[in-house]
C-alpha cells in the first residue's frame, strides 16, 4: 500500500514481488505483470535463444564497466556504512556488476518492469515508487535509450537519490534498433552528459568503441536482408562468426579523442547536486576531434 496518505493505492503482490507500475505513466501493464509467469513457456523460449547465442562469439564488449562500476563501490563505501543502492533495469546482470551484488556491505534494491528471478520489485523509472531521498546510489544500465522520457527517467533518479548520492548510467549511440517496440532514442557523448547535468560529472566517456558499432552495423546489414525468422538466425549466426573479431579493435580505439564521435555506447559516473549544468557549459565538455566545428 502507498504510504501517503494523499494516495492509498493498494498494488499486487505476485510470488513476492511487488508490481509498483504506474500504469498512467508507463506503457507497461500492471495486471499484465501480474499475470506473467517468469517460468513459462515465452520465458523458455527466450531462454533457450540466449543460450543457443552464448555459443556464439560475441560482437560486442565493454571494456569499462568493471572498473567503473568498483569505483562506484569504494566511493558508495566512502560516504557511510550500509549504503543502499537502487537497480533500474535489473531483470538480467549487467555487465561489470557481479562485484557490487556480492558485496554484502551493499543493500540492493533491483527492480525491472519484468519479472525474473533477481527483481525484487516491478516499477517503471519514469515514476520510481520511493520517496525522496531514499538511496545512496543508483545503477542504470542500457535502460534510458528503451524509455519513451529519459529526461523524466533522469529526474526521477535526481529525486530518490540522497545529497551527493551516485549515478551510473551506460547508455546506447551508435547501434541499431534493440528490443523491438521498445527503442526510443539514442545519445553522444554531450546528449548523455546534458541528460545528467543535475549531477556532477565524477567520470564519462565509451563503454564500447567504434569497432563494436561497427560490428553491430554489419549485423543489422545481414538482418536487413531476410525476413524470415530462420534467415535471421543464420544472418545473426554468419555476422558472430565473421565480425566478432572487431571488438579487439577498441583496446586501441579507445584511447583516442576520434572514439567519443563514434562509439557504440557512453558511460556516466556522477554525484547528485542541487544545481544544473547550462548547456553552454555542456558545450564546453566536448572532447572530440571536432573542435574546428562552429
Amino acid at each position: 500500500m502507498c504510504l501517503d496518505n494523499a494516495c492509498g493505492r493498494h498494488f499486487g503482490v505476485v510470488g513476492g514481488v511487488a508490481v509498483l507500475i504506474d500504469e498512467a505513466s508507463s506503457v507497461f501493464s500492471a495486471q499484465r505483470a501480474l499475470s506473467r509467469s517468469p517460468g513459462g513457456p515465452d520465458a523458455l523460449r527466450k531462454r533457450l535463444l540466449w543460450r543457443l547465442r552464448g555459443l556464439l562469439p560475441a560482437l560486442g564488449v565493454n571494456r569499462v564497466a568493471g572498473q567503473n562500476l568498483q569505483k562506484f563501490q569504494r566511493l558508495l563505501l566512502e560516504r557511510g556504512p550500509q549504503p543502499c543502492v537502487l537497480v533500474i533495469g535489473g531483470a538480467r546482470i549487467g555487465a561489470g556488476m557481479n562485484r557490487l551484488l556480492a558485496d554484502s556491505r551493499i543493500e540492493r534494491v533491483e527492480s525491472d518492469v519484468l519479472r525474473s528471478e533477481r527483481t525484487n520489485l516491478l516499477c517503471d523509472a519514469h515514476r520510481v515508487p520511493f520517496a525522496e531521498r531514499t538511496f545512496d546510489g543508483v545503477v542504470i544500465q542500457a535502460v534510458l535509450e528503451h524509455v519513451a522520457d529519459p529526461e523524466r527517467c533522469v529526474s526521477e533518479i535526481h529525486r530518490v537519490l540522497k545529497p551527493e548520492g551516485l549515478v551510473y548510467a551506460e547508455t546506447a549511440f551508435m547501434q541499431q534498433v534493440h528490443a523491438g517496440r521498445h527503442d526510443f532514442c539514442r545519445f553522444t557523448l554531450l546528449g548523455h552528459r546534458r541528460l545528467f547535468r543535475g549531477f556532477e560529472q565524477i567520470a564519462a566517456g565509451a563503454a564500447a568503441g567504434p569497432a563494436v558499432a561497427l560490428a553491430w552495423a554489419w549485423q543489422h546489414f545481414l538482418l536487413s536482408c531476410t525476413a524470415s525468422r530462420t534467415g535471421r538466425v543464420l544472418a545473426t549466426g554468419i555476422a558472430s562468426l565473421t565480425a566478432f573479431w572487431l571488438k579487439y579493435l577498441d583496446t586501441y580505439l579507445l584511447a583516442r579523442p576520434a572514439a567519443l564521435d563514434a562509439a557504440s555506447a557512453f558511460f556516466f559516473l556522477g554525484a547528485r547536486r542541487e544545481t544544473r549544468l547550462t548547456d553552454r557549459e555542456v558545450t564546453a565538455v566536448y572532447a572530440g576531434p571536432q573542435n574546428d566545428v562552429v
